[in-house]
């Protein structure tokens, strides 16, 4: 039952991330993307830099390694780019970034936490979609990136 409250308490905190940033699904979506990808370059290299500081090499360091690696580039981000005008999306928006990031996150956290009780079967389940859940996720962020209206600069601009 610990498990499911550490996933629990993980969603909490990116939905509200996502949501008092007000920051676009679509461009921390693909940021979650590219932190998978560096995460499975890098994750070796990664576990071994944390041993250099001191930290013991376990199942629970390298999987926390790993999540740090994979949200990274989406916590970057959380502080630049375009934003939502409204509650509904930024609601919308938090809760689909939360949805992937957990997709994400569940391979690594799986190595370091054992699931047992009530929680197992929504961790089943999750964890067989987990492949359908990041596709869909992809594409909506991308669809959500042809949906943000670029800025518009105040000042004239000149040409010299």
């Amino acid at each position: 039952m610990t498990t499911v409250f550490i996933y629990a308490i993980i969603a909490i905190i990116l939905f509200v991330a996502a949501f008092i940033t007000k920051r676009r699904f679509g461009l921390l979506g693909l940021a979650l993307a590219a932190g998978s990808i560096l995460n499975g370059i890098w994750a070796y290299d990664a576990g071994l830099v944390a041993g250099l500081f001191g930290v013991p090499s376990t199942f629970l360091t390298s999987a926390i390694v790993s999540v740090i690696v994979i949200l990274l580039p989406a916590i970057v981000l959380l502080f630049h780019g375009s934003t939502y005008r409204t509650l509904l999306g930024r609601i919308i928006g938090a809760s689909l970034f939360t949805v992937l990031a957990i997709s994400f996150m569940i391979e690594p956290l799986s190595h370091a936490l054992i699931v047992q009780g009530v929680g197992s079967d929504i961790y089943t389940g999750l964890l067989s979609a987990r492949a359908n859940i990041i596709g869909v996720g992809l594409i909506v962020a991308i669809i959500d990136l042809f949906l943000t209206k670029p800025a518009h600069f105040s000042g004239k601009h000149h040409k010299r």
